[in-house]
């Protein structure tokens, strides 16, 4: 029977409701990292909306692994105790709480977007050093980034293990690693950002064995009953930077570490690049992968309407569809979607009166 997009998905042991996934968006709203009340109501009120999947926005495992000073953490123990109560909220709603860990790389040490988004100084809260895969700068004005060494290398997967052991702690059914958007990991991966001449550098081969040390160590200390996703930028969109061919032999490689969905974003290694959005312009990236990959993909990417996003998954294109700004407008999309397509769902008692 052809799935759609009300169709339940089992990876491993968890099974979501629906192919409805609500993307990491940074919130920008964390005090050393700590969850609270507004993450609670961000993330309660999707699952409540009926997506399948809740997942947080990037989660930093280090402080200077974080894109700004207000980004959310996991690198200590402290921040679990929030974080388990949002989950436990999400999982009473029916929804599957995921954690998307992550290391910002030459981008960390910048302010929100309402805050300008710009580079900071240690006197505008900012830190340094930062780190990334060489000592060149994202863009012009930001911070030149220590190149990792390799005792800098072997402490990053530690810390994504540590941070994976406490997303156990606290309750999240799914972990994905960000490896995209010009972050830490995605710099290793594209030959536009990783200029080492070392065992992390130069080829595919090299340029891939970061991430998956970090996807080997993870799996080690993540259930295996539990699944495992990775977020990649399938291409960089740049002559001589990373491709689709690049990203097919990559999860190729990760499905046999245990990886269990490749989550098919795009871009971010360097700026200005030019990207030729549209409606769904990557969908293409993640029916690729997961024909070629023979793994499960997500699509992401203005995808915002119920039809698009059904047409997706009956099209055989991706198992999930991960959506970002149509759910900040409406937290009730998968409700409202399920309504639209004339398919029955589990409605909030609280809320049956309205549907």
């Amino acid at each position: 029977m052809k799935a759609d997009l009300f169709s339940s998905l089992k990876l491993r042991d968890v099974e979501f409701r629906n192919r409805i996934g609500v993307s990491p968006m940074c919130q920008y709203s964390s005090v050393d990292g700590f969850a609270n009340d507004w993450h609670l109501v961000h993330l309660g009120s999707r699952a409540v909306g009926g997506a399948g999947l809740v997942m947080t926005e990037a989660t930093a495992v280090s402080p200077e692994g974080r894109i700004s000073p207000d980004d959310l953490g996991l690198w200590k123990d402290e921040q679990i105790d929030m974080l388990a109560r949002i989950f436990a909220f999400v999982a009473s709603q029916g929804a599957i709480p995921g954690v998307q860990l992550a290391h910002a790389g030459f981008k960390a040490s910048t302010s929100a977007p309402w805050k300008g988004h710009h580079p900071l100084s240690e006197t505008e809260r900012g830190w340094s050093p930062i780190y990334a895969a060489s000592p060149a700068p994202f863009n012009e004005g930001y911070q030149t980034p220590h190149a990792l060494d390799p005792a800098g290398i072997r402490e990053v997967i530690e810390q994504f293990t540590a941070a994976a052991s406490r997303c156990v702690i606290a309750g999240a059914r799914v972990i994905e690693i960000h490896a995209a958007h010009g972050y830490l990991l995605h710099e290793f991966l594209s030959p536009l950002t990783n200029k080492r001449e070392d065992e992390y550098g130069g080829s595919f081969e090299n340029r891939i064995r970061f991430l998956c040390k970090i996807v080997e160590a993870v799996r080690r200390h993540w259930p295996e009953h539990l699944p495992l996703f990775v977020r990649i930028s399938s291409t960089d969109w740049v002559e001589g930077g990373w491709t689709l061919e690049d990203s097919i032999a990559l999860a190729k490689m990760l499905k046999t570490l245990g990886v269990d969905l490749i989550d098919c974003s795009s871009g971010g290694a360097i700026p200005n690049a030019s990207i030729p959005v549209s409606a769904g312009y990557q969908v293409g990236f993640a029916k690729a992968i997961r024909e070629q990959a023979s793994i499960n993909t997500a699509a992401v990417g203005l995808i915002t309407s119920a039809t698009q996003a059904d047409a997706i998954i009956r099209a055989g294109e991706a198992d999930m569809v991960f959506l970002a700004r149509e759910l900040l407008r409406d937290p009730y999309f998968p409700l409202h979607a399920a309504r639209l397509l004339k398919h029955e769902i589990e409605l909030p008692p609280q809320y049956r009166r309205a549907f």
